[in-house]
């Protein structure tokens, strides 16, 4: 410094007396550690036809340059009058002969920051305060130069700076806590200017996110001397979001609530905004956002997006609510009516989560498949009668269940069903036509002999109709009973027609069992015989023993009471029908063929298998003992000593 000094002097000595100017040369800014000292270089300048009067002095303030203001003198070379902060601790390095004002200030602190003004005393009245000043600056902690933005992944440098305007310390720099840095570079420099030097280190590295908020310090030591200072900063790294966190997708039952949360891991915070497909729902500027969803719908199901946005980058995340509910209920077809031969397609669709089910019933029972979906279709190819009904589709899930149902009504041409034909009764042919259609068949007899068509109730055929869902009935009753004519036919001849919008049909009906009615007319007269023959043969061989006992043949049989009857067969004529036909006389082929019903006069109506049998009447014989008196035992002997023996019938 001093030598730089040395050689600029002379050139301002020439530049003043060219000019003939009061001038001073100091450095605008100067520093120095607290403790330490500072050297402020100067040069001053009076014009050439001035002579010093009794030597050149000098007079450096602090503060101000006004001599009236009463500035605090911090050093002036005629007495030792300064002021208190600087007593002791300034000296006067230059020669004022030489124009040299350079100054020494040790031990300074922090409260000798601020101007200095240095003023020249040359005699008399040749005084002048020059107006240039040099600014102190007292630290307490180096310099580090930190750019306004550090963003990650880009190159940085950091510079540490310790002022060195102290001829008698030199300082040093050392980083701190760079340890964790990535492949850290350290260069050193001195930059010396106008007359003030600095001593610099540059710390390069390239950060990284995880740098940010890391501390990073610059140290400044004088060798030999307890001297330390330290400043300690934080990395502020600018980084595009690295990781966007939400809750896991999640399942929730309908009408329950959930949180949705996400945070955001970026420098700056980022905007962060939740996303409900194309739709916004909520943002704000921060770290972490949460929303709430109340009382949750299907609807609400589906992809919730986190989005973090700071102008360094975006990221985003998504998650999937799924809304679990029963199954809604179904929709179907709408009922209907069709045609025979029709195929159709019964559509069933619904909506549930999990994805229900769909079984179809048709009355109750299973049909097609089970389809695990939400559409099922049940086809049906050429839907015959037996298909009309209701069919219903039955959606389950885990969490409930739900039908809706449709009727299908077939509607077909009539059909004559077996149930219809003629058999004979008392009264004469009774013929019955049954038919089933949609819609229900109308049903006409026509009797060809007579060129008659019944369709109405008169009193000679008693025509008779009757419907029951798709099932209608006719019958009447011919008052001939059916005889054979001489071609061996039937003498019944009628015919039923069936009809509905759909067709026509005209059948003969066959008289049916007419031979097998006969057989058990004939069988049955015969087996009434038999049985009353072996009855009254049972009651002759009873008294013939009993005449034999006695030895008196020709006595009458005497009961004890004359009141009691035993009667063989004392039955209705209704039952002792029964009991004949169901002897092993007829056999078993005629067992169970005959079921009775009493006609309004105690007539019977035969109906069934044996409802072309003729009425028989059949004869019976009972046995009555007058006076008879009653026995304890099965057997016995009279008062009058003769013998009785008990008849039974079975």
């Amino acid at each position: 410094t001093m030598w730089y000094l040395e050689l600029l002097l002379p050139l301002l000595l020439i530049i003043n007396d060219a000019s003939c100017q009061w001038n001073v040369w100091v450095p605008r800014d100067i520093s120095a550690m607290t403790n330490s000292c500072v050297v402020i270089p100067c040069t001053f300048m009076y014009p050439s036809g001035i002579r010093p009067y009794r030597g050149v002095h000098g007079i450096w303030y602090f503060g101000q340059p006004y001599p009236q203001l009463f500035p605090p003198v911090v050093f002036k070379s005629r007495t030792d009058a300064v002021h208190e902060s600087y007593k002791g601790r300034t000296k006067l390095l230059g020669d004022l002969h030489q124009r040299n004002c350079t100054l020494l200030i040790n031990n300074i602190g922090t409260e000798h920051s601020g101007r200095y003004y240095f003023r020249a005393d040359l005699g008399g009245a040749n005084m002048y305060t020059y107006p240039d000043f040099a600014e102190l600056k007292v630290l307490d902690q180096p310099n580090i130069d930190v750019p306004e933005e550090i963003v990650s992944d880009e190159n940085l440098e950091l510079t540490c700076y310790a002022p060195d305007n102290c001829p008698d310390m030199t300082p040093e720099i050392q980083w701190m806590y760079t340890d964790y840095l990535p492949d850290p570079e350290f260069s050193s420099d001195y930059v010396e200017e106008s007359n003030t030097a600095v001593l610099s280190s540059t710390l390069t590295f390239t950060p990284r996110p995880m740098h940010n908020g890391q501390l990073l310090g610059c140290r400044v030591y004088y060798p030999n001397t307890t001297l330390v200072y330290e400043r300690l900063i934080t990395l502020d790294i600018k980084y595009a979001p690295r990781s966007v966190w939400v809750n896991l997708s999640s399942e929730v039952m309908e009408g329950s609530s959930v949180t949705l949360h996400c945070e955001v891991d970026s420098n700056p915070p980022p905007r962060i905004s939740w996303m409900f497909g194309d739709q916004e729902i909520l943002w704000d500027t921060a770290s972490n956002i949460s929303f709430s969803l109340d009382n949750v719908t299907p609807e609400q199901e589906g992809i919730y997006t986190c989005v973090g946005d700071n102008g360094y980058g975006t990221m985003n995340t998504s998650m999937y609510l799924a809304v679990k509910y029963p199954p809604r209920e179904p929709l179907v077809n709408n009922s209907m009516t069709v045609l025979e031969g029709t195929s159709l397609a019964l559509h069933c669709n619904t909506q549930g989560s999990p994805p229900p089910t769909l079984t179809w019933l048709k009355d109750g029972e299973l049909v097609g498949t089970i389809t695990a979906d939400e559409l099922s279709v049940l086809e049906i190819t050429e839907i015959t009668p037996q298909g009309d009904g209701q069919y219903r589709c039955l959606a389950e899930n885990e969490h409930g269940r739900a039908s809706s149902s449709l009727n299908i009504t077939v509607e077909y041409a009539p059909i004559l069903l077996e149930e219809s034909k003629c058999t004979v009764v008392r009264e004469g042919v009774q013929c019955v036509c049954v038919a089933t259609g949609n819609p229900e068949p109308s049903i006409e007899f026509y009797l060809p002999d007579l060129n008659i068509t019944i369709n109405e109730t008169d009193g000679r055929y008693n025509f008779y109709t009757h419907t029951d869902g798709h099932t209608s009935t006719g019958m009447i009753k011919l008052k001939e009973k059916g005889e054979r004519v001489d071609n061996g036919g039937p003498a019944v001849n009628v015919h039923c027609s069936i009809s509905n919008m759909y067709g026509r049909e005209s059948v003969l009906l066959e008289l049916q069992q007419e031979k097998k009615y006969m057989m058990a007319v004939i069988v049955g007269t015969i087996g009434g015989v038999a049985v009353i023959a072996f009855i009254i043969a049972a009651v002759r061989y009873v008294g013939h023993n009993n005449k034999k006992e006695n030895g008196n043949p020709r006595q009458d049989v005497v009961l004890e009471n004359p009141a009691l009857y035993y009667s063989a067969v004392k039955k209705d004529k209704q039952n002792l029908r029964k009991k004949v036909l169901k002897t092993e006389l007829l056999g078993s082929k005629f067992n169970s063929i005959l079921e009775e019903t009493t006609g309004e006069d105690g007539d019977y109506q035969p109906v069934g298998s044996m409802a072309g049998l003729e009425r028989q009447e059949l004869n019976y014989a009972a046995l009555e003992f007058i006076g008879g008196r009653s026995r304890e035992g099965a057997s016995g002997r009279g008062d009058d000593g003769s013998n009785y023996k008990e008849i039974k019938a079975k």
